[in-house]
């Protein structure tokens, strides 16, 4: 029984597989079937879209053949076009040029012909240039024969006569000049500067690039240098000015070339000495106090100086610049009271030639603020002080005579004339200025080496403190009429190549001894 079931069993698994078996061919048969019936299919539509992309891509082929043959036609038109217009500018182009041809052989036919007239007026030139010659030659010949003196002798002596007596007639002409105008201006010139003299009368005050600050004892010394130095750094960094602590006893010394600086620095060291705290803070705080009172002090200079000389209608700023000429001297002078004076003269003098004395007053009193700030600004003090009025709209004629005062310019209007001869009564009048002892030997010797270096002169002497210089000139060699020319010439070398306050006097002498002896 058990045998039985196993083959049924077996029998039944062999029947699943063959059914199983069968299945898939026959699956696998109805797939191919119906995968080639799929493929038949598309091979159909790809046909037709071949057969659709064809018919297009011939219609795309033959509308490019027809617009690919227009554009050719077009360019081939405008080609064509400007081909004609090309052809037309060359054409005329070339009649032009033949045009210019014609001409220019016309022009070469009429220059060539010119050129064989000149050519024949050349040669007819030259031939009456060589009988000149000839002529002249023969002339000459004849004057030397009668003047027994060859041509060069002749021309030299001629031009020896001839310098001889130009130079004779101008020097008489120069001193009938010279004499004419003395008769007229001098007594009216001494007038008119004794009387301004005489009515001005300015203080002096002559300082120096130092300033002296007394100490109530030495020990102040250590207090003012602090520790380690700090106090006196603290000091000069806050002032600008070196401060000079030596073996002088109870002083210090202030040294700078800014003269508002020095003063802030006197005063603030003289503060910081009366209150005895000296530490940096202080000292800062002493500076700004000092600061203060020296910008209130130059403020009321410059009113002062405007009061004094009756000037008015200043610009502030001006006013403060002249308040720092208080502090600024030159040669000893103090400039202020220079500036002060010059403007008291200027005026006096405008008033006796009846000219504008207020105007004259106002350049007298502003012709050197350019000193107030020529340690600041580049420049001379002139250059300074002509911008600083043209700053600040001056009158014209002031800045005229502040530009002319020592000459950098000329003088174009009286009142100009005025502050430079004021200027210079100012400067040179005994004790208003100073200056080393270098300097001053050193102008004497540059003035006499001037003199000396002239032919004819024999001897010269520099005298009343260079201030005038007599030169003794050789007889033989400088007549009197010369004299007037030398002293003409060494005026303007001297004025040319030396630096001087005032004026100086040139006086050249000639002296003819005759001796002889009774026997």
């Amino acid at each position: 029984m058990l045998a039985i079931d196993w083959i049924v069993y077996i029998v039944a698994l062999v029947l699943v597989i063959a059914a199983a078996v069968g299945g898939y061919f026959f699956g696998m048969s109805h797939r191919k079937k119906v995968a080639e019936a799929k493929i038949g299919s598309a091979e159909s539509e790809a046909k037709k879209i071949l057969e659709e992309a064809s018919k297009k891509a011939e219609s795309r082929k033959r509308e490019a053949l027809v617009e690919a043959k227009e554009e050719i036609h077009r360019n081939r038109v405008e080609y064509e076009k400007e081909v004609r217009e090309r052809r037309s500018d060359i054409s005329r182009q070339e009649r032009r040029i033949q045009q210019k041809e014609e001409n220019l052989d016309k022009k070469a036919e009429a220059i060539e012909a010119k050129e064989e007239q000149l050519n024949k007026k050349l040669k007819e030139v030259d031939v009456v240039k060589e009988e000149a010659k000839k002529l002249k030659e023969k002339e000459i010949e004849i004057l030397e024969k009668i003047s027994g003196l060859t041509a060069e002798e002749a021309k030299d002596y001629l031009l020896k006569n001839i310098e001889s007596e130009v130079r004779h007639e101008t020097a008489i002409m120069v001193k009938e000049i010279e004499t004419q105008a003395k008769e007229e201006a001098d007594k009216k010139a001494k007038n008119i500067l004794g009387l301004a003299i005489q009515k001005c009368a300015a203080d002096h005050v002559a300082e120096t690039t130092v300033s002296v600050v007394p100490l109530p004892n030495d020990e102040m010394k250590g207090r003012i240098i602090g520790r380690e130095g700090r106090n006196i750094r603290a000091l000069e960094t806050a002032t600008g000015i070196d401060l000079i602590i030596d073996d002088t006893p109870e002083a210090v010394i202030l040294s700078g070339f800014d003269p508002v600086r020095r003063e802030i620095a006197r005063i603030a060291l003289e503060k910081l000495i009366v209150d005895g705290r000296i530490h940096p803070a202080r000292i800062e705080e002493m500076v700004e106090r000092a600061r203060k009172e020296v910008e209130a002090i130059i403020k009321q200079e410059g009113e002062q100086a405007t009061f004094e000389t009756g000037v008015h209608g200043l610009h502030p700023e001006i006013i403060k610049l002249l308040g720092r000429l208080r502090y600024r001297t030159s040669y000893g002078q103090n400039v202020l009271k220079h500036s002060i004076e010059v403007s008291h003269l200027s005026g006096l003098i405008a008033g006796e030639m009846g000219l504008d004395t207020t105007l004259a007053k106002r350049a007298g009193l502003l012709h050197d603020i350019g000193k107030s700030v020529d340690h600041e600004v580049e420049g001379s003090h002139v250059t300074i002080g002509v911008d600083i009025a043209k700053k600040y709209r001056e009158n014209k004629d002031v800045i005229h005579a502040i530009h002319a005062h020592h000459g950098d310019v000329e003088a174009q209007t009286v009142i100009a004339c005025i502050v430079q001869a004021a200027d210079a009564v100012s400067a040179a009048r005994p004790g208003a200025r100073r200056e080393n002892i270098e300097t001053y030997i050193k102008r004497l010797e540059k003035l006499e080496e001037i003199a000396d270096s002239f032919k004819g002169v024999e001897k010269s002497y520099a005298i009343q403190a260079g201030r005038e210089i007599r030169i003794m000139v050789k007889p033989e060699d400088v007549n009197d009429e010369s004299t007037i020319l030398l002293a003409r010439d060494i005026v303007k070398r001297i004025e040319d190549e030396l630096e001087y306050p005032g004026q100086i006097k040139v006086n050249v002498i000639r002296e003819t001894r005759a001796v002889d002896f009774a026997k």
